[in-house]
């Protein structure tokens, strides 16, 4: 198997294997993205945009944070304005979101923008400096928080947490449905190469989900089991006082995710713009994703006192919190035809399916300690609440 380049951490997870034996993909996934100081979210260098790896919504146009802002603007007022308000993003990269979401808030409502903390939290130590710079004409509205604080139960908040484009990140533990049942995937070291092997599963947890979910593999088919989501979603729950979750990222519904035409599952990388199916090549500088179970966050959502709000697809979320409106705004703030051009391809990719991110993405609210939310994203487009 061609391994493409060796780097500092291939080495790291070589000998570690050579230790202790195969380990799962998960353990190997957790390694490639957030080994410290190795990993690709916890090493120095840009992931995102045009010199990155990828891009997300957020690097497509400043309004897809403005529209976000509308919606946290109305969660505010939903929950009667509370004197203090925070929002939590967790991944928050470079800040863009961050700053496209304050400079809207501050525009539209400066109330709002008074009672708000914006609390940032990423994983790559390196990130917090630029989301300083970023955030410049906003410090006095934003704080900083590890992941290890919302693991441990440290932080508490009345407000919206916001995820996009993070749990697609989680590691994952593949699985696949042999002749002899179900079987875990390994990654096992010949030599100085990565390799795999089926073992039995490494945790009664995985044939627990798919009976959870109502999901029978069928032979022959690879699958992720995202165990990371729901622990992470538990610390979600303990720490919201009362408000709003926001997950925004690329997945489906389980029966839908598993599915029999998905043989290969949805594992991917991307190293510079470009879809590598290979996991073993390049450990630590490519990203590696696989698509988000949203009913399982649902379900337990639920269980935790998380109850669905609204769940659908990004493009319907953007029309309901008002795209139409800051199209139109867009259009005639554009100085040239070119800016205005620019513009509408803009949006173009943020709704459109095919190529475009409308579908592909959604959008899951959870609520906690409110009754009956009357949302943007729910309303007629067009028309008001």
């Amino acid at each position: 198997m061609e391994q493409g380049d060796d780097t500092p951490l291939k080495r790291v997870i070589l000998d570690r294997i050579k230790e202790s034996g195969p380990m799962t993909f998960a353990a190997y996934m957790a390694a490639c993205l957030y080994e410290p100081g190795l990993g690709y979210y916890t090493s120095p260098g840009r992931k995102v945009g045009a010199e990155g790896d990828f891009y997300t919504s957020s690097n497509v146009h400043a309004v897809f944070g403005r529209l976000i802002a509308r919606e946290l603007c109305r969660m505010w007022e939903v929950l009667e304005k509370p004197v203090r308000f925070e929002i939590v993003e967790v991944g928050a990269g470079n800040g863009r979101l961050a700053r496209d979401i304050l400079d809207a808030v501050g525009e539209r409502n400066p109330d709002f923008y008074g009672a708000l903390t914006y609390r940032l939290i990423e994983a790559e130590p390196s990130l917090a400096q630029s989301q300083r710079e970023i955030l410049n004409g906003h410090l006095d509205r934003a704080a900083w928080s590890d992941p290890a604080d919302l693991a441990a139960g440290r932080l508490s908040f009345t407000g919206c947490l916001l995820s996009n484009e993070l749990i697609d990140a989680f590691p994952v533990h593949v699985v696949e449905m042999t002749a002899a049942g179900l079987r875990e995937v390994y990654v096992t070291a010949a030599g100085d190469e990565l390799g795999e092997e089926f073992g039995p599963p490494s945790t009664a947890e995985l044939e627990e989900r798919l009976r959870y979910l109502g999901i029978t593999l069928h032979q022959g088919q690879r699958a992720e089991i995202n165990l990371a989501a729901p622990r992470w979603l538990a610390s979600v729950a303990r720490a919201l006082d009362r408000g709003f979750v926001m997950t925004i990222d690329y997945g489906y519904p389980a029966t839908e995710l598993y599915a029999p035409m998905r043989k290969n599952g949805t594992l991917l990388c991307y190293y510079r713009h470009t879809v590598e199916e290979n996991p073993y090549v390049r450990p630590g500088l490519q990203d590696m994703t696989s698509h988000v179970d949203f009913t399982t966050l649902v379900r337990r959502g639920e269980e935790l006192g998380l109850k669905t709000a609204w769940f659908g697809e990004q493009y319907r979320f953007l029309m309901g919190a008002g795209m139409m409106e800051e199209m139109l705004a867009m259009e005639a703030g554009a100085a040239t035809e070119e800016e205005r051009l620019k513009g509408r391809l803009a949006l173009k990719k943020l709704l459109l399916p095919d190529g475009g991110m409308g579908d592909t993405f959604m959008v899951l609210i959870q609520a906690k300690g409110v009754e009956r939310p009357e949302l943007l994203c729910m309303r007629e487009w067009g028309k008001g609440l």
